[in-house]
C-alpha cells in the first residue's frame, strides 16, 4: 500500500493562533494551491481517497477530484481542547511549557495527547492496509497526522516530532508494501 499524505492548503486564520480540530476555512489562495497540488498528483491513479472531516480537508479532497472521498474522523488534527482558537501567546507560559515538555503523554486542558492522535492514526493505517495491498491511497489530512505516520514508519519517539516541518499543500509518500515500511518523500 502506498499512502500519499496530502496536507491541507493554507488557512483563513491569523498566524499564531492554535486551531487544531477547530473547523477553520481555507485561505483565499485555495484555488492556486489546489492547482499546484493537482499537478503534483496528476500522474498517480488512486484506488481510494480518505479525508479528515474538517472542511479544510474535505474541500481539498473534493476540489482535487481524485475519486470518491471517504471521510474518517481518525484523520483529524490534534485536539487542543481549551486552547483551540486562542493565540499561542495567550496561553500561560508555565502551563504551555509543562505540556510542550511532554506533549506525547500530556494533553492541553480538555484536549488530547499526541499519543492519542498517534494511536488513532495507527488504527486507521491498520484498517486500511487490510484491503489495500499494492494500492495507491490518497489521504487528505493534517500536519500532526502526517507526523504520526512518519513516526510509525521511522520507528521514532513521539517527542521531537514537531521538529519535522510539514508544509501546507504538500505531499508525503510512505509505503507498506514490504516487510519494512518506507518513506519515499516528504513535502513534495
Amino acid at each position: 500500500m502506498n499512502l500519499h499524505l496530502i496536507r491541507h492548503t493554507s488557512l483563513n486564520i491569523p498566524s499564531g493562533v492554535c486551531y487544531g480540530q477547530s473547523d477553520v476555512d481555507v485561505s483565499l489562495d485555495f484555488d492556486i494551491e489546489c492547482n499546484v497540488l493537482a499537478k503534483k498528483l496528476a500522474l498517480t491513479q488512486f484506488d481510494a481517497v480518505y479525508a479528515s472531516p474538517l472542511q479544510r480537508c474535505t474541500k481539498l479532497a473534493h476540489a482535487l477530484n481524485l475519486g470518491k472521498t471517504q471521510v474518517d474522523g481518525r484523520l483529524k488534527e490534534l485536539h487542543f481542547g481549551d486552547w483551540e482558537m486562542q493565540a499561542w501567546d495567550s496561553i500561560p507560559r508555565d502551563v504551555f511549557d509543562i505540556w510542550a515538555n511532554d506533549y506525547a503523554n500530556l494533553s492541553p486542558p480538555n484536549g488530547e495527547s499526541f499519543s492519542q492522535l498517534y494511536e488513532r492514526t495507527k488504527a486507521f493505517v491498520a484498517e486500511v492496509s487490510k484491503h489495500s495491498h499494492g494500492k495507491n491511497i490518497a489521504v487528505v489530512t493534517h500536519g500532526g497526522v502526517i507526523r504520526a505516520m512518519l513516526a510509525e514508519v521511522l520507528n521514532m519517539p513521539l517527542k521531537g516530532l514537531f521538529r519535522i516541518v510539514i508544509d501546507h499543500a504538500s505531499v508525503t509518500q510512505i509505503s507498506f508494501n514490504d516487510a519494512v515500511p518506507r518513506v519515499h518523500y516528504v513535502n513534495r
